[in-house]
């Protein structure tokens, strides 16, 4: 078997990929692992240095975008997970050209390619953000798609893409859709990393708005176990939320990383709110339990402190990283 990981280079694929090769996938136990990356930003070989010199992964340094490479790339594939995105809402509110670049071009190149080398299987992962806010409940999959960020929007345009070719072309596609993410080697623009390695730089923190907009929490690993239970078990076609069960205010979740490294309130920096921010997301994610057997298996309070530690011991991942980014 062989597998193509786009983006694998980044924060939720690099956490596939070591997954893969530690052997915790025994469906893929044997299988050769071809990477496809552009290194922008987010994605950093540093990554996957654990792995690089494993004899059956094979790094491309390419483009979705890009049509030749990307079947270069695809040659003698069995499965596609996709993972490739710009996927930082902040980031869209300033320019969305990169991410409708990105996310719907690069996803219909990467469909085209996969249809043309007959894959098996293609794993379309995507978020729970395509959606929109909810007040109350949770959304099941059937829920109509309400994005209200460009990044989402881009999101919804890709998923709307990946059905597409699955209902015209036949194409075995399966759509994922996480609550936020959150683990070691988060590139540090996202809240968790952000917040946690400003603390350690005895830096304030950033807190949107009231602080009151609600996420459900996912930790990597379980993210990536329930996107490996969806291309073993997953039915083409369907789409299937993976959420992780725990929902915190970002005033609750603030509050728990300043008690982890020992800070108190007065770190807080209020800030006005983001344009156009979704309240709260909650997915219902029964259909994955209940067809493939997917349940999170890290307890919030230990994968939190567990990822504090990480970026306290790993400051020569980070720091170059945040310098990069005051440097832009």
């Amino acid at each position: 078997m062989r597998i193509l990981v786009t983006g694998g280079a980044g924060f939720i694929g690099s956490d596939y990929v070591r997954a893969v090769v530690a052997g915790r996938y025994p469906a893929y136990a044997d299988a050769e692992i071809v990477v496809l990356d552009l290194l922008t930003y987010a994605g950093t070989l540093t990554n996957l240095t654990p792995v690089l010199d494993f004899p059956r992964l094979r790094f491309v340094h390419g483009d979705i975008r890009d049509a030749a490479a990307v079947a270069g790339a695809m040659a003698g594939v069995d499965v596609v997970l996709h993972f490739a995105a710009e996927s930082h809402v902040d980031r869209s509110i300033g320019g969305a050209a990169d991410f409708m670049s990105t996310n719907v071009q690069g996803t219909q190149v990467l469909l085209q390619a996969a249809l043309e080398a007959g894959v098996e299987r293609f794993v379309h992962v995507s978020t729970d953000e395509v959606y929109g806010s909810i007040a109350s409940g949770s959304w099941p999959e059937t829920h109509p798609l309400e994005p209200n960020s460009p990044y989402s929007a881009a999101k919804a345009g890709s998923d709307l893409l990946a059905r597409a070719y699955h209902r015209t072309h036949g194409l075995p596609v399966c759509i994922t859709r996480c609550s936020n993410n959150y683990g070691p080697r988060q590139f540090p623009e996202k809240v968790i990393p952000l917040f946690v390695t400003n603390l350690l730089d005895g830096l304030r923190v950033p807190l949107y708005g009231d602080g009151l907009n609600v996420r459900d929490w996912l930790h990597v690993d379980d993210h990536c176990r329930g996107i490996q239970a969806v291309a073993e078990r997953g039915r083409p076609g369907e789409v299937y939320n993976i959420g992780g069960g725990t929902e915190l205010t970002n005033r609750e979740l603030t509050y728990r990383l300043l008690e982890a490294v020992g800070a108190d309130e007065s770190m807080i920096e209020p800030v006005a709110d983001r344009k156009g921010h979704d309240r709260r997301y909650s997915v219902d994610w029964t259909k994955i339990r209940d067809e493939l057997g997917y349940a999170p298996q890290v307890p919030f309070e230990q994968g939190l402190a567990d990822t504090v530690e990480w970026y306290r011991q790993n400051r020569a991942w980070w720091e170059p990283l945040k310098a990069g980014a005051v440097a832009r």
